[in-house]
Protein backbone atom coordinates (compact mmCIF):
# COMPACT_ATOMS: atom_id res chain seq x y z
CA UNK A 1 0.00 0.00 0.00
CA UNK A 2 1.30 3.39 -1.00
CA UNK A 3 2.09 6.01 2.04
CA UNK A 4 0.01 8.94 2.35
CA UNK A 5 1.58 12.59 0.94
CA UNK A 6 0.85 14.41 3.57
CA UNK A 7 2.60 12.91 6.68
CA UNK A 8 4.49 14.37 9.91
CA UNK A 9 6.44 12.18 12.07
CA UNK A 10 5.19 12.57 15.35
CA UNK A 11 7.28 9.65 17.32
CA UNK A 12 9.86 7.34 16.96
CA UNK A 13 9.99 4.53 19.71
CA UNK A 14 12.79 1.86 20.14
CA UNK A 15 11.92 -1.64 21.29
CA UNK A 16 14.35 -1.20 24.25
CA UNK A 17 14.74 2.23 24.99
CA UNK A 18 12.20 5.08 24.94
CA UNK A 19 12.31 8.49 25.94
CA UNK A 20 8.53 10.03 25.57
CA UNK A 21 5.55 8.25 25.76
CA UNK A 22 2.70 9.05 23.68
CA UNK A 23 -0.20 10.28 24.77
CA UNK A 24 -3.81 10.59 22.78
CA UNK A 25 -5.12 13.41 24.17
CA UNK A 26 -1.84 15.82 23.75
CA UNK A 27 -0.30 13.99 20.42
CA UNK A 28 -2.85 11.86 18.99
CA UNK A 29 -0.24 9.72 18.31
CA UNK A 30 -0.85 5.58 19.02
CA UNK A 31 1.88 3.35 20.83
CA UNK A 32 2.64 0.60 18.89
CA UNK A 33 2.79 -2.98 19.70
CA UNK A 34 5.49 -4.09 22.23
CA UNK A 35 8.48 -5.13 20.34
CA UNK A 36 7.97 -4.13 17.25
CA UNK A 37 10.48 -1.60 15.31
CA UNK A 38 7.69 0.69 14.15
CA UNK A 39 7.59 4.55 13.40
CA UNK A 40 4.15 5.84 13.56
CA UNK A 41 2.90 8.63 11.23
CA UNK A 42 -0.35 10.29 11.28
CA UNK A 43 -2.00 11.54 7.95
CA UNK A 44 -3.20 14.90 8.12
CA UNK A 45 -5.89 14.18 5.78
CA UNK A 46 -7.57 11.26 7.79
CA UNK A 47 -8.69 11.43 11.53
CA UNK A 48 -6.97 8.44 12.38
CA UNK A 49 -3.41 7.68 12.81
CA UNK A 50 -1.84 5.05 10.26
CA UNK A 51 0.72 2.28 11.59
CA UNK A 52 3.64 1.72 9.56
CA UNK A 53 6.88 -0.60 9.82
CA UNK A 54 10.09 0.99 9.16
CA UNK A 55 11.81 0.13 5.95
CA UNK A 56 15.38 -0.34 6.77
CA UNK A 57 15.98 -1.08 3.51
CA UNK A 58 13.65 2.12 2.22
CA UNK A 59 15.66 3.98 -1.00
CA UNK A 60 12.42 6.25 -2.03
CA UNK A 61 12.17 8.10 1.45
CA UNK A 62 14.10 10.87 2.05
CA UNK A 63 16.57 10.75 4.68
CA UNK A 64 15.09 12.93 7.27
CA UNK A 65 12.09 10.48 6.97
CA UNK A 66 13.83 8.15 9.21
CA UNK A 67 15.41 10.03 12.40
CA UNK A 68 16.12 7.18 14.76
CA UNK A 69 16.91 3.46 13.48
CA UNK A 70 14.31 1.11 15.63
CA UNK A 71 16.16 -1.53 17.64
CA UNK A 72 17.67 -4.55 15.23
CA UNK A 73 16.57 -7.68 16.44
CA UNK A 74 18.58 -11.25 16.18
CA UNK A 75 16.21 -12.22 13.12
CA UNK A 76 16.55 -9.43 10.92
CA UNK A 77 20.42 -9.62 11.08
CA UNK A 78 22.00 -10.94 7.92
CA UNK A 79 24.40 -13.54 9.83
CA UNK A 80 27.32 -13.95 7.87
CA UNK A 81 27.56 -10.12 7.31
CA UNK A 82 27.17 -9.30 11.35
CA UNK A 83 30.39 -11.66 12.27
CA UNK A 84 32.15 -10.83 9.24
CA UNK A 85 31.98 -6.93 9.58
CA UNK A 86 32.02 -7.50 13.43
CA UNK A 87 35.30 -9.66 13.76
CA UNK A 88 36.87 -6.39 11.50
CA UNK A 89 35.69 -3.68 13.71
CA UNK A 90 36.05 -5.03 16.43
CA UNK A 91 39.25 -6.35 15.70
CA UNK A 92 40.51 -2.37 15.59
CA UNK A 93 38.81 -1.54 18.86
CA UNK A 94 40.98 -4.19 20.66
CA UNK A 95 44.29 -2.92 18.94
CA UNK A 96 43.18 0.47 20.16
CA UNK A 97 42.99 -0.31 23.67
CA UNK A 98 45.14 -3.10 24.62
CA UNK A 99 47.86 -0.79 26.19
CA UNK A 100 45.63 0.10 28.78
CA UNK A 101 44.78 -3.48 29.30
CA UNK A 102 48.55 -4.35 29.89
CA UNK A 103 49.00 -1.60 32.47
CA UNK A 104 45.72 -2.56 34.24
CA UNK A 105 47.19 -6.23 34.47
CA UNK A 106 50.85 -5.05 35.24
CA UNK A 107 49.45 -2.99 38.02
CA UNK A 108 47.84 -5.69 39.61
CA UNK A 109 50.10 -8.21 39.86
CA UNK A 110 52.68 -5.71 41.27
CA UNK A 111 53.34 -5.90 45.20
CA UNK A 112 54.31 -2.40 45.49
CA UNK A 113 52.08 0.16 44.08
CA UNK A 114 52.68 1.99 41.26
CA UNK A 115 50.58 5.11 39.27
CA UNK A 116 49.44 4.09 35.59
CA UNK A 117 51.50 6.59 34.58
CA UNK A 118 54.87 5.71 36.37
CA UNK A 119 53.78 1.53 34.60
CA UNK A 120 53.58 2.71 31.24
CA UNK A 121 57.17 5.06 31.58
CA UNK A 122 58.86 1.67 33.16
CA UNK A 123 57.46 -0.57 30.45
CA UNK A 124 58.70 2.20 27.20
CA UNK A 125 61.70 2.44 29.39
CA UNK A 126 62.71 -1.48 29.58
CA UNK A 127 60.59 -2.84 26.79
CA UNK A 128 60.04 -0.31 24.15
CA UNK A 129 56.51 0.04 22.59
CA UNK A 130 56.29 -3.36 21.86
CA UNK A 131 55.74 -3.81 25.70
CA UNK A 132 52.67 -2.27 25.95
CA UNK A 133 51.43 -4.93 23.12
CA UNK A 134 53.05 -7.85 24.47
CA UNK A 135 50.79 -10.59 24.19
CA UNK A 136 47.95 -8.95 21.42
CA UNK A 137 48.34 -11.78 18.66
CA UNK A 138 47.32 -14.42 20.97
CA UNK A 139 44.72 -11.89 22.25
CA UNK A 140 43.49 -11.25 19.13
CA UNK A 141 43.44 -14.93 17.52
CA UNK A 142 41.37 -15.57 21.05
CA UNK A 143 38.97 -12.72 20.83
CA UNK A 144 37.16 -13.21 17.26
CA UNK A 145 35.82 -16.78 18.19
CA UNK A 146 34.94 -15.36 21.74
CA UNK A 147 33.46 -12.06 20.47
CA UNK A 148 31.62 -14.42 18.37
CA UNK A 149 29.86 -16.49 20.94
CA UNK A 150 29.47 -13.88 23.11
CA UNK A 151 26.95 -11.28 20.46
CA UNK A 152 24.81 -14.41 19.31
CA UNK A 153 24.58 -15.11 23.25
CA UNK A 154 23.66 -11.53 23.73
CA UNK A 155 21.13 -11.32 20.75
CA UNK A 156 19.40 -14.54 20.80
CA UNK A 157 19.29 -14.16 24.75
CA UNK A 158 17.87 -10.41 24.74
CA UNK A 159 15.30 -11.29 22.03
CA UNK A 160 13.97 -14.45 23.58
CA UNK A 161 13.54 -13.18 27.30
CA UNK A 162 12.60 -9.49 25.94
CA UNK A 163 9.11 -11.47 24.70
CA UNK A 164 8.86 -13.54 26.87
CA UNK A 165 8.87 -10.59 29.61
CA UNK A 166 6.60 -8.75 27.34
CA UNK A 167 4.02 -11.49 27.45
CA UNK A 168 3.96 -11.46 31.21
CA UNK A 169 2.85 -7.84 30.91
CA UNK A 170 5.86 -6.48 32.58
CA UNK A 171 6.41 -2.48 32.41
CA UNK A 172 8.63 -1.64 29.63
CA UNK A 173 11.60 -0.26 31.45
CA UNK A 174 11.45 -2.95 33.74
CA UNK A 175 11.29 -5.50 31.03
CA UNK A 176 14.09 -4.33 28.85
CA UNK A 177 16.21 -3.85 32.12
CA UNK A 178 15.98 -7.71 33.22
CA UNK A 179 16.47 -8.47 29.36
CA UNK A 180 19.62 -6.44 29.05
CA UNK A 181 20.94 -8.06 32.51
CA UNK A 182 20.17 -11.78 31.03
CA UNK A 183 21.53 -11.46 27.79
CA UNK A 184 24.95 -9.92 29.56
CA UNK A 185 24.96 -13.02 32.01
CA UNK A 186 24.41 -15.33 28.58
CA UNK A 187 27.06 -13.93 26.86
CA UNK A 188 29.72 -13.94 29.35
CA UNK A 189 29.48 -17.70 29.92
CA UNK A 190 29.45 -18.51 26.45
CA UNK A 191 32.62 -16.41 25.89
CA UNK A 192 34.36 -17.57 29.05
CA UNK A 193 34.43 -21.15 27.53
CA UNK A 194 37.03 -19.48 24.88
CA UNK A 195 38.33 -16.15 26.82
CA UNK A 196 39.56 -17.71 29.98
CA UNK A 197 42.55 -19.66 27.88
CA UNK A 198 43.28 -16.62 26.04
CA UNK A 199 43.74 -14.68 28.95
CA UNK A 200 45.96 -17.56 30.83
CA UNK A 201 48.48 -16.78 27.83
CA UNK A 202 48.15 -13.25 26.49
CA UNK A 203 48.45 -12.53 30.60
CA UNK A 204 51.00 -14.41 31.22
CA UNK A 205 52.90 -12.59 27.63
CA UNK A 206 51.93 -9.20 29.28
CA UNK A 207 53.88 -9.87 32.50
CA UNK A 208 56.59 -12.19 31.99
CA UNK A 209 59.74 -9.25 31.57
CA UNK A 210 58.59 -7.56 34.60
CA UNK A 211 60.36 -8.11 37.75
CA UNK A 212 57.33 -7.94 39.64
CA UNK A 213 56.61 -11.23 38.49
CA UNK A 214 59.31 -13.21 39.44
CA UNK A 215 57.72 -16.74 39.69
CA UNK A 216 56.40 -15.77 35.75
CA UNK A 217 57.81 -18.43 32.80
CA UNK A 218 59.78 -17.04 30.14
CA UNK A 219 57.74 -17.68 26.59
CA UNK A 220 58.61 -17.14 23.37
CA UNK A 221 54.90 -16.44 22.05
CA UNK A 222 51.43 -17.66 22.31
CA UNK A 223 52.02 -21.02 20.74
CA UNK A 224 54.64 -22.04 23.31
CA UNK A 225 52.98 -20.46 26.16
CA UNK A 226 50.04 -22.82 25.69
CA UNK A 227 52.38 -25.92 25.44
CA UNK A 228 54.20 -25.23 28.57
CA UNK A 229 51.36 -24.31 30.33
CA UNK A 230 49.11 -27.55 29.22
CA UNK A 231 52.67 -29.74 29.98
CA UNK A 232 53.04 -28.38 32.90
CA UNK A 233 49.37 -27.77 34.24
CA UNK A 234 47.44 -29.98 31.85
CA UNK A 235 43.81 -28.13 31.03
CA UNK A 236 43.15 -27.21 34.48
CA UNK A 237 46.07 -24.83 33.78
CA UNK A 238 44.38 -23.60 31.11
CA UNK A 239 41.02 -22.91 32.82
CA UNK A 240 43.24 -21.03 36.06
CA UNK A 241 40.58 -18.61 37.05
CA UNK A 242 37.80 -19.81 34.76
CA UNK A 243 35.40 -20.22 38.10
CA UNK A 244 36.64 -16.62 39.36
CA UNK A 245 36.51 -15.58 35.58
CA UNK A 246 32.73 -16.80 35.78
CA UNK A 247 32.15 -14.86 38.94
CA UNK A 248 33.89 -11.77 37.61
CA UNK A 249 32.49 -10.74 34.06
CA UNK A 250 28.67 -12.91 34.69
CA UNK A 251 27.66 -9.72 36.93
CA UNK A 252 30.17 -7.13 35.35
CA UNK A 253 27.97 -8.05 31.69
CA UNK A 254 24.55 -7.97 33.87
CA UNK A 255 24.95 -5.22 35.55
CA UNK A 256 26.47 -2.87 32.14
CA UNK A 257 23.97 -4.08 30.05
CA UNK A 258 21.08 -3.49 32.71
CA UNK A 259 22.90 0.03 33.57
CA UNK A 260 23.27 1.18 29.88
CA UNK A 261 19.73 0.53 29.73
CA UNK A 262 18.41 2.29 32.08
CA UNK A 263 21.16 4.92 31.52
CA UNK A 264 20.28 5.55 28.04
CA UNK A 265 16.19 5.72 28.55
CA UNK A 266 17.43 8.60 31.54
CA UNK A 267 19.69 10.42 29.06
CA UNK A 268 16.50 10.16 26.46
CA UNK A 269 14.15 11.10 28.80
CA UNK A 270 16.40 14.24 29.65
CA UNK A 271 16.90 15.29 25.99
CA UNK A 272 13.34 13.61 24.69
CA UNK A 273 11.24 15.39 26.46
CA UNK A 274 12.65 18.89 24.71
CA UNK A 275 12.75 17.50 21.54
CA UNK A 276 9.01 15.91 21.39
CA UNK A 277 7.40 17.07 24.65
CA UNK A 278 8.01 20.18 25.04
CA UNK A 279 5.44 23.30 24.24
CA UNK A 280 6.81 26.06 22.35
CA UNK A 281 5.83 29.50 23.54
CA UNK A 282 3.11 29.46 20.59
CA UNK A 283 1.49 26.30 21.91
CA UNK A 284 2.97 24.21 19.06
CA UNK A 285 4.37 20.66 19.98
CA UNK A 286 7.86 20.29 19.54
CA UNK A 287 7.26 17.79 17.24
CA UNK A 288 5.06 19.41 14.97
CA UNK A 289 7.95 21.61 14.18
CA UNK A 290 10.32 19.06 13.50
CA UNK A 291 12.71 19.12 16.35
CA UNK A 292 14.17 15.43 16.43
CA UNK A 293 17.41 13.63 16.92
CA UNK A 294 19.99 13.61 14.04
CA UNK A 295 22.48 11.04 14.05
CA UNK A 296 25.14 12.72 16.07
CA UNK A 297 22.82 13.17 19.64
CA UNK A 298 21.50 9.43 18.77
CA UNK A 299 25.36 8.15 18.73
CA UNK A 300 26.47 10.85 21.44
CA UNK A 301 23.43 9.53 23.86
CA UNK A 302 24.74 5.83 23.26
CA UNK A 303 28.60 6.81 23.85
CA UNK A 304 27.37 8.79 27.29
CA UNK A 305 25.17 6.31 28.36
CA UNK A 306 27.90 3.30 27.93
CA UNK A 307 30.19 5.29 29.59
CA UNK A 308 28.31 5.31 32.53
CA UNK A 309 27.79 1.98 32.93
CA UNK A 310 31.17 1.16 32.46
CA UNK A 311 32.28 3.31 35.08
CA UNK A 312 29.80 1.54 37.44
CA UNK A 313 30.22 -1.73 36.03
CA UNK A 314 34.65 -1.02 37.11
CA UNK A 315 33.74 0.29 40.49
CA UNK A 316 31.19 -2.70 41.78
CA UNK A 317 33.44 -5.86 40.13
CA UNK A 318 36.92 -4.58 40.52
CA UNK A 319 38.40 -6.85 43.23
CA UNK A 320 36.99 -9.94 41.73
CA UNK A 321 38.64 -8.83 38.79
CA UNK A 322 41.99 -8.42 40.92
CA UNK A 323 42.29 -11.54 42.27
CA UNK A 324 40.94 -13.65 39.16
CA UNK A 325 44.25 -11.85 37.24
CA UNK A 326 46.37 -12.84 40.34
CA UNK A 327 45.15 -16.67 40.03
CA UNK A 328 45.78 -16.95 36.42
CA UNK A 329 49.93 -15.16 36.47
CA UNK A 330 51.05 -16.08 39.29
CA UNK A 331 52.79 -19.18 39.97
CA UNK A 332 51.92 -19.29 43.83
CA UNK A 333 55.76 -19.80 44.48
CA UNK A 334 54.28 -20.08 48.14
CA UNK A 335 52.72 -22.80 47.96
CA UNK A 336 55.21 -25.65 46.60
CA UNK A 337 54.73 -24.58 43.00
CA UNK A 338 51.05 -25.56 43.30
CA UNK A 339 48.41 -22.57 42.41
CA UNK A 340 47.23 -20.46 44.51
CA UNK A 341 44.13 -20.44 45.79
CA UNK A 342 41.24 -17.83 46.26
CA UNK A 343 41.67 -17.35 49.76
CA UNK A 344 45.33 -17.39 49.77
CA UNK A 345 45.46 -14.55 46.94
CA UNK A 346 43.29 -12.95 48.78
CA UNK A 347 45.54 -12.84 52.19
CA UNK A 348 48.59 -11.97 50.03
CA UNK A 349 46.90 -8.57 48.63
CA UNK A 350 45.58 -7.78 51.72
CA UNK A 351 48.75 -8.47 53.77
CA UNK A 352 50.36 -6.57 50.44
CA UNK A 353 48.46 -3.12 51.24
CA UNK A 354 44.91 -3.90 53.25
CA UNK A 355 41.82 -4.02 51.35
CA UNK A 356 42.14 -1.14 48.84
CA UNK A 357 44.77 -3.43 47.41
CA UNK A 358 41.74 -5.47 46.02
CA UNK A 359 41.50 -2.00 44.16
CA UNK A 360 44.82 -2.20 42.39
CA UNK A 361 44.24 -0.80 38.52
CA UNK A 362 40.83 0.61 39.07
CA UNK A 363 42.10 3.91 37.14
CA UNK A 364 43.03 1.62 33.88
CA UNK A 365 40.39 -0.42 34.55
CA UNK A 366 37.63 1.84 34.87
CA UNK A 367 39.03 4.18 32.36
CA UNK A 368 39.56 1.05 29.47
CA UNK A 369 36.23 -0.27 30.63
CA UNK A 370 34.74 3.18 30.01
CA UNK A 371 36.43 3.87 26.79
CA UNK A 372 35.73 0.57 25.66
CA UNK A 373 32.23 0.34 26.37
CA UNK A 374 31.51 3.57 24.55
CA UNK A 375 33.79 2.69 21.62
CA UNK A 376 32.06 -1.02 21.79
CA UNK A 377 28.39 0.17 21.93
CA UNK A 378 28.49 2.54 19.23
CA UNK A 379 30.44 0.33 16.95
CA UNK A 380 27.82 -2.27 17.32
CA UNK A 381 25.13 -0.09 16.64
CA UNK A 382 27.05 0.63 13.46
CA UNK A 383 27.35 -3.37 13.22
CA UNK A 384 23.91 -3.69 13.67
CA UNK A 385 22.47 -1.22 11.62
CA UNK A 386 25.03 -2.35 8.72
CA UNK A 387 24.26 -5.73 8.98
CA UNK A 388 20.46 -5.62 8.95
CA UNK A 389 18.77 -7.26 6.57
CA UNK A 390 16.49 -5.09 3.90
CA UNK A 391 12.73 -5.29 5.07
CA UNK A 392 11.24 -7.38 2.52
CA UNK A 393 13.52 -10.11 3.32
CA UNK A 394 11.93 -10.09 6.61
CA UNK A 395 8.09 -9.94 5.61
Amino acid sequence: MPRPKELTWLHVRCRISHWCRPRFDETGCVRPPRGSPLLIILNKNKKSPKVEKMNLGAEEEPAPDIHLPADIDWQMLDKSKFFFLGAALFSGVSATLYPVVVLKTRQQIAHAHLSSVKTAVKILRHEGFRGLYRGFGTSLMGTIPARALYMTALEVTKSNIGTATVRLGLPEPMAATIANASAGVSAALAAQLVWTPVDVISQRLMVQDDSSCSGASKYRGGIDAFRKILRSDGLRGLYRGFGMSILTYAPSNAVWWASYSVAQRLVWDGLGCYYYCKKDDDGTKGASVGHRPDSKTVVAVQGLSAAMAGGMSALITMPLDTIKTRLQVLDGEENAKRPPTVGQTVRTLVREGGWSACYKGLGPRWASMSISATTMITTYEFLKRLSAKRQENLT
